[in-house]
């Protein structure tokens, strides 16, 4: 809808909002500077509107077009389910973290010698040889070495550190998974958590970041839990022989038919697509595969009844 944003409100018995930020769209997005600071500000106004009557305020990761920074009224007397700033996360998301904090009055503590190693072996691959991921490993545990470095951020009354945590507010069910990549295995961008939530036996899966999904597992993981609702972030095909490699937008693709015929479910698929005239062409095969077999696949705007404004 004009502007970089994976913003939802989801209600139940309470008022849940997910990553409640937003950003201007990049320079190559076909619309003119002044269109895209006037959808940021409609889209921020918005974000601020109903995070006044949230309940429950979730931010997977610290990427600005999924938190607000710059406003901490919309968190005042709000339950807050945020990414643990102390692990599983780059030093670019670290640093606004500690700002965010910070600007909170949360108090850093001193981290107290670590009496036994912590179980960083939750890294669910199958694809890979045995080469590829003793070389991504090494890499991997220099960010574990760099984590316990940090000062701890603790969480407080209202701030909660959810990653593999279930949660129950009234009748709703919120878990959130453990870290997943942000995009490929390995990925320099960081981490993010999805949020499923459940309600009187309807289920919504807000993805997050996790492009695609390009990695098999974490199809699989959306197949296991079988949703209602897949609120979906498509591979970023804007940056497409950039940061998206055609192998990987080709497993993307593949992994969403993949999904599409195991389960009925409705795919919001939104987020990183629509930042290019020719996302539909670039994942023609999923659109293909949904009208052949009456699946139920769309963006955000369509969802809503609104043109996107990219076709």
């Amino acid at each position: 809808m004009g502007a970089k944003s994976s913003c939802v409100m989801v209600k139940t018995d309470i008022k849940i909002v997910i990553d409640p930020g937003i950003a201007i769209m990049h320079k190559s997005f076909p619309a003119s500077k002044a269109k895209k600071l006037y959808w940021k500000k409609i889209g921020k106004k918005r974000i601020r509107e109903v995070c006044k009557n949230a309940d429950v305020i979730v931010v997977s990761h610290y990427h600005h077009d999924h938190y607000i920074r710059d406003d901490l009224s919309i968190y005042k007397n709000k339950i807050l389910l945020i990414k643990n700033p102390n692990e599983f996360i780059n030093d670019s998301q670290r640093k606004r973290a500690e700002k965010f904090f910070l600007n909170f009055g949360v108090k850093f503590e001193e981290k107290e010698q670590e009496k036994k190693t912590k179980n960083y072996e939750r890294l669910s691959l199958q694809s890979y040889n045995k080469e590829f991921l003793e070389e991504r490993m090494k890499w991997f545990y220099k960010r574990v070495d760099k984590w316990k470095e940090y000062k701890k951020i603790p969480e407080t009354n209202n701030i909660r550190f959810p990653e593999g945590k279930s949660f129950r507010f009234k009748k709703t069910k919120i878990k959130c998974t453990k870290p997943l990549f942000h995009g490929i295995e390995f990925s320099k961008v960081g981490w993010v958590f999805s949020t499923i939530i459940e309600y009187e036996g309807n289920k919504i899966i807000h993805s997050s970041d996790i492009n695609g999904p390009i990695i098999e597992d974490y199809a699989d993981w959306i197949i296991k839990e079988n949703p209602d609702i897949l609120i979906l972030d498509g591979p970023p095909t804007y940056m497409l022989g950039y940061l998206l490699s055609r192998k990987n937008l080709e497993r993307a693709v593949k992994n969403v038919i993949k999904i599409m015929k195991e389960i009925d479910t409705l795919i919001l698929y939104d987020h990183h697509l629509p930042r290019e005239r020719k996302f539909r062409e670039h994942t023609k095969e999923i659109w293909e595969y949904a009208k052949k077999k009456n699946k139920r696949i769309m963006t955000v705007a369509e969802y809503i009844g609104k043109k996107p404004v990219v076709e």
